[in-house]
């Protein structure tokens, strides 16, 4: 059970202390409680699941469904038979529908901790010593020593700061503040073509926002496969969204409810001015260890700020390891998890597995842009000989059925042996798809095998199935 921490004394004793309640650190904390460690987890938000439960990817996703189906019943009914009346956005209630799918799931959270025993302090964590973390408490909690045989620190990332630009979350806004808008600006600018700020584009574009995505590299999507971003683009493009690609912006200031940006083409050097109701920056995220006083043992600290571990997530100090967005690695709350399941493994059983090349990444745009494994330009690269298999869901029989058919699965497999190498989609439900890849890679298995295995008919996954054909045969329907 939950212990309180009121009752406790003021110095503690624990087989494992996790700073940091993320989704690296809960399940952590979690999966150390399970396997028998006397596990503790601090936690300085008041509420647990980190950026992502909290103002990350859930509720992102929530306003993407949300406006995804507000788009559909105000734009694409009609010609599936289904007459809609006068259709209308409460942004109150739109938010407030966003809210409560997070409040719920963190909640959810502090109820694992109770089934599983773990013991949950609200308060900041900074090192004292090798062993002792202290706890700063926040409102309902109260300051704490812990000591501790094992730490593990999972303190997550923030967001990255643009020179000279100051984020006010109210016209300049970070992602955080692009989730909580009280109104639909009309004309929204994006610093930054990545995936959080592809999806915020789509989320207010959907709901009436003329948006302006600004962009320092001639692509988007950061680590997509070429091919699969220039689509993707096209795609948005057709929804509303305009690019400004190859771009850097000199400046951006508020003047009343107005943001005015100076932007300049990084090729051709000509400038050019820019007006926007908000400006979201969204140039990525950063190690967050502030606080942690890390300085006081000494941990090695790389130019980007990230905390130096072992292949087994060690610090310098072998019973202090570190995982998720604060070390190594694409900054994914999935990464992170696996990473917490592993470093705990290796502390209980001294052994663990993360497979990296195996990390999915999803755009929750629409359609769905999902990938894992090798791009085509990292197999270039690499020197590798591949073959490419597609199938275009506009082929498929329930991507037609349900009138949303733009898209198509991409296969690259090893030329000799056609062993899968990577998968990328974009489409309808691409997120979910992607696991029967990652699942293939995991195993070694070859396009052959899972062109030869049983789809049913008719769902998307027949695409999948058609797009593995395709690298050593021909596709059936296409």
């Amino acid at each position: 059970m939950l212990r309180s921490i009121t009752s406790r004394p003021i110095t503690q004793k624990h087989d494992l202390v996790v700073i940091g309640g993320g989704p690296g650190g809960y399940v952590a904390a979690i999966k150390a409680a399970q396997l028998g460690l006397d596990t503790a987890c601090i936690e300085k938000r008041g509420t647990l699941g980190g950026t992502c439960l909290n103002v990350g990817c859930i509720p992102s996703k929530a306003l993407l469904n949300n406006s995804h189906l507000y788009h559909t019943i105000k734009h694409d009914t009609q010609k599936r038979g289904i007459d809609v009346g006068d259709v209308k956005l409460n942004i109150e209630n739109f938010q407030k529908a966003k809210d409560t799918s997070v409040k719920q799931l963190t909640s959810g959270i502090e109820g694992l901790f109770k089934k599983n025993g773990v013991t949950y302090y609200k308060g900041s964590g900074s090192f004292v010593d090798e062993h002792t973390v202290k706890v700063n408490a926040i409102e309902g909690g109260e300051d704490a020593t812990l000591e501790a045989k094992n730490i593990i620190v999972a303190t997550g990332s923030e967001v990255t700061p643009f020179p000279g630009i100051t984020i006010d979350e109210e016209r300049i806004v970070s992602s955080t503040g692009a989730l909580s808008l009280k109104e639909v600006p009309k004309k929204l600018a994006i610093i930054g073509g990545g995936i959080i700020g592809l999806e915020m584009g789509s989320v207010y574009s959907r709901l009436g926002s003329e948006v302006t995505v600004i962009e320092f590299q001639g692509a988007i999507g950061a680590s997509m496969d070429g091919e699969v971003a220039k689509t993707t683009q096209k795609f948005l493009q057709k929804q509303g969204l305009k690019f400004k690609l190859s771009t850097k912006v000199t400046s951006a200031t508020r003047n009343g409810d107005i943001v005015n940006i100076e932007v300049e083409d990084v090729k051709k050097g000509t400038k050019e001015s820019i007006d926007a109701d908000v400006l979201l920056v969204a140039v990525g995220r950063r190690p967050h260890i502030e606080g942690l006083n890390a300085e006081v043992l000494d941990l090695e600290v790389d130019k980007r700020g990230r905390l130096v571990i072992d292949s087994e997530f060690r610090s310098k100090h072998p019973h202090i390891r570190v995982i998720g967005d604060v070390t190594f690695g694409p900054m994914l709350a999935h990464k992170a998890e696996e990473e917490g399941i592993a470093a705990v493994e290796y502390i209980t059983e001294g052994h663990g597995h993360v497979n990296y090349g195996n990390i999915p990444s999803v755009m929750y745009s629409h359609p769905e842009v999902a990938w894992v494994g090798q791009t085509e330009e990292q197999l270039k690269e690499a020197g590798i000989s591949y073959k490419v298999g597609k199938f275009p869901f506009v082929a498929n029989s329930r991507a037609k059925t349900n009138q949303d058919f733009d898209g198509f699965v991409k296969f690259l497999a090893d030329a000799e042996t056609e062993r899968v190498l990577g998968v990328h989609i974009i489409g309808a439900n691409a997120g979910e798809m992607i696991a029967e890849a990652g699942l293939a890679l995991e195993y070694g298995a070859s396009t052959e095998d899972i062109a030869r295995t049983c789809h049913a008919h008719p769902t998307l996954s027949e695409a999948f199935k058609e797009g593995a054909m395709a690298t050593f045969g021909k596709a059936i329907h296409f």
